[in-house]
């Protein structure tokens, strides 16, 4: 059985001086919490993992991803799915490619709306291509805060700080600094975490 509450409680021991790009072992967080986990689960946890290996990301690996028994592989890959979608028909209408070149397009979901359409096309009219990248992960981020809002001690929790980790490791070798805003926010969701859970049991 996982235990949850200590897995978490351990996840606030990254330091502010761990986001320099030559301490953050990013893989060893992730090992460390493997370990810690049942077999059910660390299969949930490398589901979520084989979702940053662009060799895999074709649309068997979505249909899979979106039928998922856990909720946040769910979610967190119909988002990832649209977004992935969103970018590459922006970018094929600014290259004059055709329209559907490059889309993961799902039988059932032709008439799925993306509600974050209008941001991430804003994000991409922007002319640095830092800052775009810095826009979409932004967006990535603020998803998985939403889907994580009411999970404290539970796997999603854990999937959801995995998904951020991510984020900031792969800053840390784009853009040091970038890197370094990111896991500050991590550091400070996590602390606002335990405040809101105090508050709950409070109440």
């Amino acid at each position: 059985m996982n235990n949850y509450e200590y897995i978490v409680a351990c996840l606030p021991v990254l330091r502010p001086e761990d986001s320099r790009s030559d301490s953050l072992d990013a893989a060893a967080i992730v090992e460390e919490i493997r370990e810690q986990l049942s077999a059910g689960d660390a299969a949930v946890l490398d589901t979520l993992l084989a979702g940053y290996d662009p060799d895999r990301m074709d649309a068997g690996f979505y249909t899979e991803a979106l039928r998922h028994k856990n909720r946040f592989i769910r979610e967190w890959f119909a988002f990832d799915m649209e977004l992935r979608n969103a970018t590459v028909a922006y970018l094929n209408q600014s290259l004059g490619r055709p329209a559907g070149q490059d889309r993961i397009l799902l039988e059932g979901r032709e008439d799925e709306e993306f509600e974050d359409l209008p941001a991430v096309e804003s994000v991409l009219r922007g002319s640095d291509i830092l800052r775009r990248e810095r826009g979409l992960d932004d967006l990535r981020w603020r998803k998985i805060e939403e889907l994580t809002m009411m999970d404290y001690f539970d796997l999603d929790a854990i999937l959801g700080f995995v998904a951020r980790l991510k984020i900031i490791d792969r800053w840390l070798q784009l853009d040091p600094d970038s890197g370094r805003a990111f896991f500050r926010r991590l550091v400070d969701d996590i602390q606002s975490t335990y405040e809101n859970k105090k508050q709950t049991i409070a109440i």
